[in-house]
C-alpha cells in the first residue's frame, strides 16, 4: 500500500497547541517507521497555512481545510491512500472535498467520536469551531466558507453514520435527533453503512471515542466509550466490506496520554488502514 500522511498540527488556529501537538507526537513515537515495517510506502506532508499576516481562528481553519482538500486530491490522483493526522476534527470538510473532487460524488461518512460535533453557530454554547465539524460536512452551517473549498459538496445527512457519541450539548443532541444522520452503537455501525450502499467511505476517528479505561486522548475524554476490541473488530469489518477512500485520526493531546497508550493505539489503527494487514 502507498499512503500519504497528511499532518495538520493545529488546534483552534494555533500551531502545536493542545491537540495541535498530537500529530507531530505521533511522528515522534514512530508512526512512519511502524507503517514502513508493515510494508507500506509512506510519504509525509505537513499542512502549513501562511500566517505571515494576522489571521483569526476562522480564517486559519478554513485555509487549513483548503490545503487539506488539495493534499487529499493530490494523493488520490497518484493512487495513494490519504491518512490525515489532525489536531481538530473540522479538517473533515477538506478531506471530503478532496475525495469528492477526485471521484465525482460525495462519500459516505463514518464518524467515531465521543462528541457529536453537530453544533451550529446558533446552537453552540461555547463557540468552539471544532464542535461544528459534522454540521459543516452536512452543509448546515458556514456555507459561504465551505463553498470556497475546492471540490466540496455537502454530504447528505442520510449518508453519515455516527457511533461512540455520549457527550452532547442539549441543543446539539436535538440537532442530531431531528436530522437524518444514523446514530448507532458500534455493533450496528457496519450495518448502518451497508444500508447506504456507499461507493466510497471516509472514516473519521476522533481518538476520544475510546473509553478512558483504554487511555485519555485529550481533555474532553469521558467514560462510556469504545474498547480497543470494539474498534478493531469494526475496522476490520468495514475494510473488508467497503471501499475506504480516506481516514483521519484526530483530537489527540499527548499531555493527557503520558504513558502513550492512545498514541500506540493510534499507530496500530493507522497500520491497519494503511496496509490492509488487519487490526489486532
Amino acid at each position: 500500500m502507498k499512503g500519504d500522511l497528511i499532518v495538520v498540527p493545529w488546534d483552534s488556529g494555533v500551531r502545536g497547541f493542545r491537540m495541535g501537538s498530537g500529530p507531530e507526537h505521533l511522528l515522534e513515537i514512530g508512526i512512519v517507521e511502524a507503517l514502513e515495517r508493515s510494508g507500506a510506502e509512506v510519504s509525509v506532508h505537513m499542512v502549513e497555512p501562511d500566517i505571515a499576516v494576522f489571521n483569526g481562528e476562522i480564517k486559519t481553519a478554513f485555509e487549513i481545510q483548503r490545503l487539506v482538500a488539495e493534499r487529499v486530491a493530490y494523493a488520490r490522483s497518484r493512487e495513494r491512500f490519504p491518512m490525515i493526522l489532525s489536531g481538530n476534527c473540522n479538517t473533515a470538510v477538506g478531506t471530503v472535498a478532496g475525495m469528492t473532487a477526485t471521484s465525482g460524488s460525495t462519500p459516505a461518512v463514518c464518524w467515531l467520536d465521543a462528541h457529536g460535533d453537530f453544533n451550529t453557530p446558533e446552537t453552540t454554547p461555547t463557540g468552539f469551531l471544532d464542535g461544528m465539524a459534522v454540521a459543516m460536512v452536512a452543509g448546515l452551517c458556514w456555507k459561504g466558507m465551505t463553498s470556497r473549498i475546492p471540490g466540496f459538496a455537502p454530504v447528505p445527512e442520510n449518508q453519515i453514520v455516527m457511533t461512540g457519541l455520549r457527550a452532547l450539548d442539549t441543543l446539539e443532541e436535538a440537532n442530531i435527533e431531528s436530522s437524518q444522520v444514523k446514530r448507532v452503537a458500534i455493533a450496528d455501525a457496519a450495518g448502518a453503512i451497508e444500508s447506504i450502499s456507499p461507493d466510497e467511505l471516509y472514516v473519521h476517528v476522533d481518538l476520544d471515542v475510546f473509553d478512558t479505561s483504554v487511555g485519555s486522548a485529550n481533555g474532553f475524554a469521558v467514560s462510556g466509550g469504545l474498547t480497543r476490541a470494539d474498534f478493531m473488530r469494526f475496522a476490520a469489518e468495514i475494510c473488508e466490506r467497503f471501499n475506504v477512500g480516506a481516514c483521519a485520526l484526530t483530537a489527540y493531546d499527548p499531555a493527557y496520554d503520558t504513558d502513550n497508550r492512545i498514541g500506540r493505539l493510534a499507530v496500530d489503527i493507522a497500520r491497519g488502514f494503511a496496509t490492509g494487514q488487519g487490526f489486532g
